[in-house]
């Protein structure tokens, strides 16, 4: 049943002074969509007021609280869960939108296949670009996940793919979203789960998109590093790289990827970078986990009749890029 409309889920661990800044221009931003609207906030164990200013300053926002630190996927879950909208909004706590950020967004959704949009993320205090289309490229079978792309000359009627939403900004198919079972929480407490989400929304056969016009605005966020070590956060994204690519590689290309961790594990122990050693202690001890979660997904493709491969959805990619 359709019910047409925005819910906006925010993740949110000690950033009270963040949503003092991005709550006002949030709010001009869903009522200048001009539809239903609801705001999500779950909120992960924080220490600072948080809570305290949402209830006293912004009591229409929807609280969901955890009663441990989580971590970004499960916590992020449980707003998309009580979400009751057909669009949902997955924003970042330090991300600001301009007001006519979902004005462009919408039409997206006009095609059945849609799963989501991302926006345009320029800097907090600058015009600066920091996140754009992400384009696909791979160093043997291993994804690669950094590079930006966006037209020359965008125009309002352009349709860009992107091989993954952003974590930060991403309008989504609720009915989708729900279907694939959110973000997988395997990724927590943070890293690469975006990329993840869009890789199985892709290789279903749904269409993930970049949209130029929807802007918004991000401040280089302190969180993650203020609460956890480098050498724990290089080995949380080292450990995630490894589970995306055994979840969504399969037969030669999986065998070659574990050919390809030999010398990479090699070179890290020469070099003296030990917390990928950890990470591959990680993957190791939780591969069953991942297995399950390839498996999931597999099962998932049965009702869907389609299941591409990464190749597959890179090629779709770079294919529309030569008629732009």
């Amino acid at each position: 049943m359709s019910n047409k409309g925005i819910s906006v889920v925010i993740p949110n661990y000690n950033g009270k002074q963040l949503l003092e800044q991005i709550l006002p221009p949030l709010i001009i931003a869903v009522e200048h969509a001009a539809m239903p609207y609801e705001i999500i906030l779950s909120d992960d164990d924080s220490t600072d007021d948080s809570v305290i200013f949402l209830q006293s300053h912004y009591p229409q926002v929807q609280l969901i609280c955890n009663q441990k630190n989580q971590g970004f996927s499960p916590t992020i879950n449980k707003g998309i869960f009580a979400a009751q909208f057909d669009y949902v909004l997955l924003l970042n706590s330090d991300v600001k939108l301009t007001p006519g950020y979902f004005k462009p967004m919408l039409r997206y959704f006009e095609r059945a296949d849609t799963f989501g949009v991302t926006g345009r993320i320029i800097g907090w205090d600058d015009e600066k670009l920091q996140d754009a289309s992400k384009y696909p490229s791979f160093h043997g079978v291993k994804i690669k996940t950094s590079g930006n792309y966006y037209a020359a000359h965008p125009k309002q009627n352009d349709w860009l793919y992107s091989m993954y939403l952003s974590g930060a900004n991403a309008l989504v198919d609720r009915k989708k979203l729900v279907s694939l079972g959110g973000f997988n929480e395997l990724f927590a407490p943070f890293y690469v789960e975006d990329f993840d989400l869009s890789l199985r929304a892709w290789r279903l056969g749904w269409k993930c998109y970049y949209e130029h016009f929807a802007v918004c605005q991000h401040k280089i966020s302190v969180s993650i590093k203020s609460k956890s070590s480098k050498y724990f956060i290089k080995t949380m994204y080292y450990r995630n790289k490894m589970y995306l690519h055994f979840i969504h590689l399969s037969g030669v290309e999986l065998i070659v990827w574990f050919l390809q961790l030999i010398p990479e594990t090699l070179l890290h122990i020469i070099t003296g970078k030990f917390y990928f050693i950890a990470s591959l202690q990680l993957f190791f001890v939780n591969k069953h986990k991942a297995w399950l979660a390839k498996k999931e997904l597999e099962n998932l493709s049965e009702k869907e009749n389609s299941l591409l491969s990464v190749k597959e959805v890179a090629g779709i990619i770079l294919h529309s890029l030569k008629d732009t």
